[in-house]
């Protein structure tokens, strides 16, 4: 696995648990949390993980706002970012890249499709 730090961005405690552990599974070298998108704003820049795995719905500022906010700030605008959100509509998907992320995969996500993705970017 090429990303050696990796920020998972959910406020559910489940969700951010199964995806650290398929991260876990793969031996990624260091996994980052956020429970919210300010907080995914500011680790994204103190932290300065490889990639961020962003959801959408959550309070304070959604994933797509935060996606917005990195992807705006030089400092952080190379980060790749993976939105996986229950928001499944197509016009989600579209509103999801151009806020900047690279891609875009719902929930339930399944490991194999996120370790794919993420080998592809």
């Amino acid at each position: 696995m090429r990303f050696q730090k990796i920020l998972v961005v959910d406020d559910s405690p489940t969700e951010l648990h199964l995806v650290v552990d398929m991260l876990n599974r793969h031996k990624v070298p260091e996994v980052v949390t956020a429970t919210t998108g300010l907080d995914a704003v500011a680790k994204s820049l103190s932290e300065k993980p490889d990639l961020i795995l962003m959801d959408v719905v959550m309070p304070e500022m959604n994933g797509f706002q935060a996606t917005r906010k990195i992807k705006k700030n030089p400092e952080t605008a190379g980060i790749p970012v993976i939105i996986i959100s229950s928001k499944d509509q197509e016009t989600d998907k579209v509103w999801g890249r151009r806020q900047g992320a690279d891609e875009y995969l719902t929930k339930p996500v399944r490991e194999a499709d996120l370790i794919k993705m993420m080998e592809a970017l």
